[in-house]
């Protein structure tokens, strides 16, 4: 969605996956910090931005209990650091 697009035009946000609901969050602060909106599209770029980050907190969440799920051992749950350029082999 490009900056200048109206929120009131943007997909649902539960229907974006991490990397597109990132990137709109990314864009949506940008213009939010260039400033100089009228207060109700500074108000619904807040609340959309809002949203977005919980939505990509959501599936952050989500991520990380199936990182540890597939990571689960019989005798318990072994917990393996898994940076972003690694695999679970790696680590």
């Amino acid at each position: 969605m490009p900056v200048t697009e109206s929120t009131d035009n943007a997909p649902p946000i539960a229907d974006l996956t991490f990397d597109d609901a990132l990137a709109e969050l990314q864009r949506t602060i940008a213009e939010l910090e260039t400033g100089g909106q009228p207060l109700e599209r500074t108000l619904a770029l807040h609340e959309r931005g809002a949203a977005l980050l919980e939505h990509c907190e959501t599936l952050l969440r989500s991520a990380e209990l199936r990182m540890r799920q597939l990571v689960a051992k019989p005798g318990g749950l072994e917990t393996v650091d898994v940076t972003a350029d690694q695999t679970v082999n790696e680590a």
